[in-house]
């Protein structure tokens, strides 16, 4: 959600990155990246309550399709209320139609 509360556009999401400014119906938005982390994630996967939505992050690292059972390790969780979640999914939704008018069908 915006700070005007008005919600998040997937186009102004998109825009946000280190020490931009963005404005939004009269209002300002820095987005401060001092305190994020960066992680690699091959696997994701989704748990859900009433009142939020988790998105699990891994990494499979057998590479054998030959195992009987593979250990994903979790690295990261991140919690959104439904609100947050839909309006990512709007923002995934819209980066993957561009990335594939960039470079061809996922599939």
């Amino acid at each position: 959600m915006a700070e005007n509360g008005k919600p998040m556009t997937p186009e102004l999401a998109r825009t946000a990155g280190s020490g931009t400014t963005t404005t939004v119906g009269g209002t300002k938005i820095r987005w401060d990246d001092s305190k994020m982390r960066s992680s690699y994630a091959n696997v994701c996967n989704v748990a859900t309550t009433r009142e939020e939505i988790m998105l699990l992050f891994g990494t499979n690292q057998a590479w054998s399709k030959m195992n009987e059972e593979v250990a994903i390790e979790l690295s990261d969780r991140i919690i959104l209320n439904p609100f947050a979640a839909k309006r990512l999914l709007a923002l995934l939704a819209k980066t993957v139609e561009e990335y594939e008018k960039a470079y061809g069908s996922l599939g």
